[in-house]
């Protein structure tokens, strides 16, 4: 049995992580990752497909070529938790599931359409068929509450940033009021008034 996820992260430690890797598949062919996931570890990954050109000798995103993934608990009678087909392009697809059960999962991707062929020759190296699909995974995988608590702490520090800059907004518009009102009118009566709107002012901000 190959890992996927184990080419991805360490498991055992259950770090939030994520690498890229790409492989290649040989026309309509599936082929699939087996992995044992503790319970509650959250996967969430994008892939992108790319079809062998022969003219060009290199590989590109063609809308002839369809990509199926597949996760199945094997431990469940072969439980389909994730069932997703998406068309070769420049962004990126997306898949995400959660264990929710600890067992061994396995992973399967599928090409298919025009553009899902073999490729051999000096392409493959002596001879010897490589595949004519190229796919490129990324995963970032771990436990649930972690991902989650790692997105809460991004958003909370965007939203002390917010505010930051909402304080030093509110201290250059006291700051030009006051420069107005020295201009306009220096008596002592107007800076009087302005230092009372200045208190209130302060006092509704805390």
């Amino acid at each position: 049995m190959r890992s996927l996820l184990a080419t991805f992260a360490a498991l055992t430690s259950l770090i939030t992580s994520s690498q890229a890797l790409y492989f290649y598949l040989d026309g309509t062919t599936p082929k699939c990752f087996y992995e044992d996931l503790p319970k509650d570890t959250l996967v969430v990954g994008t892939y992108k497909a790319e079809a062998y050109n022969s003219q060009t000798s290199s590989f590109h995103v063609t809308s002839d070529l369809a990509i199926q993934i597949t996760v199945e608990e094997t431990f469940d009678n072969d439980h389909r938790v994730v069932t997703q087909t998406s068309t070769s392009s420049h962004t990126a697809s997306k898949f995400t599931f959660s264990a929710a059960d600890s067992g061994l999962h396995r992973l399967c991707f599928t090409p298919s359409g025009p553009a899902a062929i073999s490729a051999g020759g000096w392409f493959g190296g002596a001879g010897q068929t490589m595949g004519g699909v190229k796919l490129t995974v990324d995963m970032a995988i771990g436990e649930t509450s972690k991902i989650e608590s790692e997105d809460k702490s991004k958003i909370d520090s965007i939203v002390g940033k917010v505010k930051e800059l909402n304080g030093r907004l509110a201290d250059i518009r006291r700051e030009q009021v006051f420069q107005r009102v020295s201009y306009n009118d220096p008596s002592p009566l107007a800076i009087y008034d302005f230092a009372i709107f200045y208190v209130i002012l302060v006092e509704s901000k805390m």
